[in-house]
């Protein structure tokens, strides 16, 4: 018995256990511990595998689940969506370039708005908005010159048919493709949930360069005031005005009343006001500068005196008689006779003095012709106003300019059923009446060319852009011819019918007109053309009131009064030699 224990016992002990052979001391220091060499490992209880199991099927349905939920439920609208805004292209719009006067102020620029429609999300935590300059006009007094713009515009559907700023009147006009610039554009990457990935500038925008005008904004809204003031305080529809060197073009100055708010009409959203501007009476819209027809009356003058020196028909020293009126006989009733009156009864003119106090009876006889005096006659009064370029286009840098008519036997034919010329008509011609209508620009540009004596300049705004393009040298006018004009227009000043620009501080040479509107003549346009220093030309000027009571003693030359008054205390420079 005890024999067979203990040989049991030494048949166990015996026995080399696993442990001992992986835990060898000549090993122990070979082990790989990081790939867990020489260490047990225990099974993985069934209890583990059961939980493990569980939380894979919890896992599976939830996933499962929201998965059916998005691709059965949703799959359709969330396709729509990731198709719609994977990727989009965005505007980056530009600034249109700054239009500036003559001393770099500020006529239109742009001011960036904040516009909340147009949103974007970044990283879908930082909102940053897109934006779209306002553009914004000095005013009031530079409306028509500037004109206005229209904004970019979108679709019902939230797509931009019109995707830049056009100009749409004056300078905005008529330099848009100079100072739009271009549009910039980026692609924006959104998931399906329509929050931004990414972001990616295409073309950078290039902003419009900017725009140096001839424009003296101080002066210009000085005349503006002037007029504005004028017309409302004496029942004047509206005026224009405009002052340009004689030597270049350069338009110091222009402006019309009244005139629409640029910014309004921009916008658009106040339809009352813009409506109150179409249908106004007042013409809101008309630029009266370039594109105003008026009669000018008596401003015709130095012109027909210009062609009657030039084609030789009377001395400049022959005076002639107005005792108020000339008549000759009726085309109609052979026992009448048809009176052509003066203004007054001015007695005996020579041609200075004619221009001084504006003797009609003097240009019905030099024009038409009377008694023993030779008239220029109707093809020669038109031949040389249109050399003076009036009743053409000028040729100025504004859209929608207006030539004019000169009244003449073809025209005559073709707007009164055939009815021929006479020498009455050829009359009222020679004095600005009849259906004579011509703009405020050829008149500045008539003047100017009188008072350098023959150069025919074209009006511009673009400061240095025109000075030696488009002019024309009259060289059939001999200088004494144009120093006889003169001294008729300073005498007009000096003691005629333009004294009122008498002023100590400088010398004007100017002509008056006030031409009679409507059948009942009820209604004049008054108007001053002019040119000053007078020893030295440099600038010309013009100024109309348009459609005022006859018996107004309100006048044109009032407004250019006031202006020479203001231009001697805040601008000196324009009277220095």
């Amino acid at each position: 018995m005890i024999l067979r224990i203990f040989k049991k016992r030494k048949r166990k002990n015996t026995e080399v256990a696993p442990d001992e052979i992986f835990l060898d001391s000549e090993n122990q220091q070979n082990f790989d511990r990081q790939q867990f060499e020489g260490r047990i490992e225990k099974p993985i209880s069934k209890k583990n595998i059961l939980f493990l199991g569980v939380l894979f099927f919890i896992f599976a349905g939830l996933f499962g689940g929201r998965l059916a939920y998005l691709q059965i439920h949703k799959g359709e609208a969330y396709l729509e969506r990731s198709e719609n805004n994977i990727l989009e292209k965005v505007i980056i719009f530009t600034e249109r370039g700054i239009i500036n006067d003559r001393n770099n102020k500020e006529l239109a620029w742009n001011e960036p708005v904040r516009n909340s429609e147009d949103t974007v999300t970044m990283d879908g935590k930082k909102e940053l908005p897109e934006t779209l300059s306002n553009r914004i006009y000095l005013s009031p007094g530079f409306s028509h010159l500037l004109g206005y713009v229209s904004y970019p515009a979108k679709d019902k559907d939230g797509n931009f048919w019109q995707s830049e700023f056009m100009g749409k009147d004056g300078l905005e006009k008529e330099y848009d493709n100079k100072i739009k610039g271009e549009n910039g554009s980026k692609i924006i990457e959104t998931d399906a949930l329509g929050e931004i990935v990414s972001e990616n500038v295409v073309n950078t925008p290039k902003r419009g360069p900017d725009l140096k005008t001839t424009i003296d904004s101080q002066v210009q809204k000085e005349l503006f005031t002037l007029i504005k003031n004028l017309s409302e305080n004496n029942s004047f529809t509206g005026g224009a005005g405009i002052l340009m060197d004689i030597q270049n073009g350069e338009i110091i100055a222009s402006t019309s009343f009244p005139e629409y708010d640029a910014e309004i009409l921009s916008l658009g959203d106040d339809t009352v006001k813009i409506n109150n501007y179409i249908n106004n009476e007042r013409k809101f819209f008309l630029d009266r500068t370039i594109s105003g027809l008026y009669t000018p009356g008596s401003i015709v003058k130095p012109f027909l005196a210009m062609g009657a020196l030039t084609e030789g028909i009377i001395d400049p020293y022959k005076k002639i008689l107005s005792t108020g009126s000339i008549s000759i006989p009726n085309p109609y009733f052979k026992d009448q006779e048809s009176i052509f009156k003066d203004w007054r009864a001015h007695g005996w003119t020579d041609m200075a003095q004619a221009l001084a106090v504006s003797s009609d009876v003097y240009f019905y006889s030099i024009g038409g012709g009377f008694e023993d005096q030779t008239g220029l006659g109707i093809s020669n009064i038109e031949r040389y106003a249109r050399l003076f370029g009036v009743g053409e286009k000028t040729g100025i840098d504004l859209p929608d300019e207006k030539a004019g008519i000169i009244p003449n036997p073809k025209w005559k034919e073709e707007n009164f059923n055939g009815d021929p010329w006479r020498l009455g008509d050829t009359y009222h011609t020679a004095i600005g009446q009849y259906g004579f209508q011509v703009t405020p620009i050829q008149m500045a540009r008539a003047v100017s060319a009188i008072g350098n004596y023959g150069k025919l300049v074209t009006p511009h705004f673009i400061l240095g852009d025109m000075e030696k393009e488009n002019q024309i040298l009259m060289t059939d006018f001999p200088k004494e011819n144009f120093d006889v004009i003169h001294e008729g227009m300073r005498q007009a000043v000096t003691y005629g019918t333009a004294v009122t620009l008498n002023v100590p501080y400088v010398k004007v040479a100017a002509k008056t007109g006030t031409a009679q509107l409507g059948v009942n003549k009820n209604k004049v346009n008054s108007w001053v053309i002019g040119f000053f220093p007078y020893e030295n030309p440099r600038y010309a000027f013009t100024v109309m009131m348009e459609a005022g009571p006859s018996a107004n003693s309100a006048s044109a030359s009032s407004v250019m009064r006031g202006l020479l008054d203001w231009m001697y205390i805040y601008t000196p420079e324009y009277f220095s030699q």
